[in-house]
């Protein structure tokens, strides 16, 4: 049966990453994988994560299976991280997560949840939004629908036309939000807007969906968590999907968490043993090590410190690149108005370029984008500035 398969389309990111590792020029610049880079150009292994691997391997005894949900101390120090530390949800044990195999993970065991519980739901993603996205929906068998988010013209949220759309969404539907560092635009709901959006979902009885990928990227770890705790104040029952890829670093060791709220302590119960079913069905239980590394730095007081003066660093450096971005591009004579990526927050941002800018740059200069235009902020730095703003200066004439 097999010799009558045709091959699937490659993934249009990590196929770029690809034509990228085999193009010969030594100034090729990759901007289109979600991976963050330092100063040199390497994604780097945070101290505090090798501190913290160190101590893991002095007092490793096991290697024996975790419990289906993952280690008992990892899901409550994610639930902290997320909602502070004395939150009313925690303090009333509304909160129930399960350990998963990255964000990605976390995201597929809530569509899996959500069918097993509601197969009639759709779930509603803003336009535009990370590719895979539709992808993990669509395979749990979900509806998909979406819903305005981006406008064109202000490189900003189109915000009126977003509440309008979510106005009528029906109850019981599911509403899917980047909890901040907005992938693929970089634009980011207010904390007004956030109010709103929450009191429309308590409004009509729809279920958040926040997708968490970024905590720290934007400000700062509380103030990129306004949006996830302003839907906690409005909504007694949502869902948190978790990653930490980006702000610890551990992209390989695949570290996520998936944290449902529900309205009382009793209803969270109930809903994690249906949680476990869609993890014991999918994956069995999940990895250790990565997740150790996170419970060890959140739960140690010195530790979690130095891994914030970290995490700092990588924020201020994507938004250093941000402003050097826009100076840069404006001193090689671009030609058009970039101050949006600087005011946008995270590690993307929606160039404005055309597909066909996008192809150019990929032929004459070797810059690898995404084909929507999406850039890599992280990607950039001081010593490949110039010549990717030049590049881009050129495409654009």
């Amino acid at each position: 049966m097999f010799e009558t398969i045709n091959a699937a389309p490659e993934d249009s990111i990590l196929g770029l990453t690809e034509a990228f590792q085999k193009d010969p020029s030594p100034k090729k610049i990759n901007l289109g994988v979600g991976v963050y880079k330092n100063g040199s150009g390497q994604t780097p292994v945070l101290a505090t994560v090798k501190e913290a691997e160190q101590r893991l391997l002095r007092s490793e005894a096991t290697k024996s299976y975790l419990p289906i949900d993952g280690l008992a101390s990892y899901g409550e120090l994610s639930q902290q991280i997320v909602f502070g530390s004395d939150h009313t949800i925690l303090r009333a044990g509304r909160a129930t997560t399960v350990q998963t195999p990255g964000g990605t993970g976390a995201l597929r065991v809530a569509a899996d949840f959500v069918r097993r519980i509601s197969p009639q739901a759709a779930v509603w993603l803003s336009d535009p939004t990370w590719p895979n996205h539709p992808n993990v929906f669509g395979s749990a068998a979900l509806q998909v629908q979406s819903y305005p988010y981006f406008e064109p013209d202000s490189n900003g949220v189109a915000f009126e036309r977003m509440i309008s759309a979510l106005e009528t969404i029906p109850a019981g539907d599911v509403l899917l939000l980047h909890g901040c560092c907005h992938n693929p635009t970089g634009a980011d709901l207010s904390p007004e807007q956030w109010q709103a959006v929450a009191a429309i979902c308590a409004k009509r009885g729809i279920l958040p969906l926040l997708d968490f990928a970024y905590q720290g990227f934007g400000d700062g770890l509380e103030e990129d968590a306004t949006g996830v705790r302003t839907v906690a104040d409005h909504c007694r029952e949502f869902i948190v999907a978790t990653s930490y890829s980006k702000n610890f670093g551990l992209y390989n060791e695949r570290v996520g968490a998936l944290t449902l709220v529900a309205s009382s302590a009793d209803a969270a119960e109930a809903a994690n043993s249906h949680l476990k079913i869609c993890v014991r069905t999918n994956y069995s239980n999940p990895p250790a090590h990565g997740g150790q590394i996170v419970a060890e730095i959140l739960g140690d007081p010195d530790l979690r410190q130095r891994w914030e003066v970290e995490l700092a660093e990588m924020r201020n450096r994507i938004n250093d690149m941000r402003h050097l971005f826009v100076e840069t591009l404006d001193q090689q004579g671009a030609g058009r108005d970039f101050s949006f990526i600087a005011r946008q927050r995270g590690m993307f941002s929606y160039s404005g370029l055309t597909p066909a800018q996008v192809q150019a740059l990929r032929e004459r200069h070797s810059v690898y984008i995404v084909g929507s235009g999406r850039i890599n902020v992280a990607g950039m730095t001081e010593a490949n500035m110039e010549y990717l703003c030049a590049a881009i200066a050129d495409v654009l004439k």
